[in-house]
């Protein structure tokens, strides 16, 4: 694989005191990232203006109410759906009493007055939740209100087929389980244990809803979220266990008409990632309007043993998301959507990979730094490692795009002019007859 298509070089590496697992990392805010390791803790990383420059800081949280022998399964966060305001971090873990293992979920939210950002005040402001399953995956999504507003809620799943819901009640200041059902009828009668969710807000108020199962079954539904109504479901069965489902749009790029000088971004519809244990990772095309029936393999993905992670981003900036897949033979993989040259359906060709130290286990795209470029976290079984865009590349890409625009808003004012002009000399011999023919004044 050419190395200089490889568009990132790594800023920082963190190395944390016990390893991670799938479900370690999650965004905290819009430039902080928590990583949970295996033996109870929490890392908090970000960028600080130290002696005036911008460095790397990890830093352990003090979550309460989490033994030190613990064994931290999943974490995640989000901020509220707007009137609300705070930061909810959520924390699932097993303690081990000696005699067994009882799993929990703790829930941290910090409702006083100016400390529903901090992190150390949110850290201290517990609801712990003991748990009668096993947890897995614990994430967070935006569910429709009666009122016509938003909330965002947590999904975890469990060892007992099923998904459990906590909702916030506002009333007493806490988050409570409800039935998962009666915002979720997709999530009823699992086949087997969910090892993934993911969901996707669509137009006309629907939501696109996917999961991947421990026996390899993966599961869609498109869903009108006025009801909560199911308006289609299909299932797909794999050969070995899921690692991760992603929904996504696809967005290529074709000519808006033959003299534009700019090209116009045109959706293909929402796609369907599903990566597995064992088999080649898959995107089902427009599933829509074609469900589960339209699968395209990314050749070469189960090469470098299970992926076990994946995100679709826009990573070279040209209005198409490529695809990323981080495997446990600590490889990371970009492919990218080739449409067809004439007829056909395309598919998705191997631009680059990189090859880390130890096995690949969340990606997250997200401005640390707060200069308007995204870096690029992955969380391997060692610690942490914070990927940056190649600057030189981004400012020649600034440049080249800043051109274009001068270009065409000089060709548009110059074309502007020349019709101002055209109809200048159009109208003046008319109004030269005009005023030749108004009689003289007495």
């Amino acid at each position: 694989m050419p190395r200089e298509s490889y568009p990132f070089a790594e800023d920082s590496f963190s190395r944390f005191p016990s390893q991670s697992n799938i479900y370690g990392l999650c965004q905290a805010g819009e430039q902080e990232l928590l990583a949970a390791t295996l033996k109870g803790k929490v890392v908090c990383f970000r960028y600080q203006d130290l002696q005036q420059k911008i460095r790397p800081v990890a830093k352990e949280v003090q979550f309460t109410y989490i033994p030190v022998d613990a064994e931290i399964v999943s974490i995640d966060a989000f901020n509220k759906s707007p009137p609300n305001r705070g930061l909810v971090v959520g924390i699932t873990f097993i303690k081990d009493s000696g005699d067994k293992a009882t799993p929990f979920l703790n829930i941290y939210c910090d409702y006083e007055p100016g400390s529903e950002f901090n992190l150390e005040s949110i850290a201290q402001s517990c609801l712990n939740l003991e748990l009668q399953f096993t947890p897995f995956q614990l994430y967070h999504t935006e569910v429709q209100c009666d009122g016509g507003g938003s909330e965002t809620v947590f999904l975890l799943s469990g060892h007992d087929q099923r998904i459990h819901l906590y909702k916030e009640n506002a009333s007493l200041h806490q988050f409570e389980e409800q039935p998962v059902e009666r915002l979720f009828p997709e999530l009823q009668q699992l086949p087997s244990n969910v090892l993934w969710l993911d969901m996707l807000s669509t137009a006309g108020g629907r939501r696109l809803s996917a999961f991947g199962c421990q026996n390899g079954c993966v599961g869609l539904a498109l869903v009108d979220q006025a009801g909560p109504e199911v308006l289609q479901s299909w299932r797909v069965q794999q050969d070995s266990p899921i690692s991760s489902v992603l929904l996504f749009p696809l967005s290529c790029q074709t000519e808006a008409d033959h003299t534009a000088t700019e090209k116009s971004v045109e959706i293909e519809g929402y796609n369907l990632l599903v990566t597995s244990t064992i088999e080649m990772a898959v995107v089902y095309r427009d599933v829509q309007e074609r469900g589960v029936s339209h699968p395209m393999y990314l050749s070469e993905s189960d090469q470098w043993d299970a992926v076990l992670c994946a995100l679709v981003i826009d990573l070279d900036f040209d209005g198409q998301k490529e695809v990323l897949l981080g495997t446990y033979g600590q490889e990371l993989l970009c492919y990218k959507f080739q449409p067809p040259m004439s007829g056909g359906d395309g598919q998705f060709q191997l631009l680059w990979r990189r090859s880390f130290k130890s096995p690949l286990l969340s990606i997250i795209y997200l401005d640390l730094t707060g200069d308007g470029l995204r870096e690029l976290a992955i969380l391997t079984l060692k610690g942490l490692h914070i990927l940056q865009h190649s600057l030189t590349s981004t400012a020649d890409l600034v440049l080249q795009r800043l051109a274009q625009r001068v270009s065409t808003l000089t060709a548009g004012s110059e074309l502007e002019g020349a019709k101002a002009q055209d109809t200048e000399e159009k109208d003046a011999p008319a109004k030269k007859e005009e005023s030749t023919a108004q009689p003289a004044s007495n």
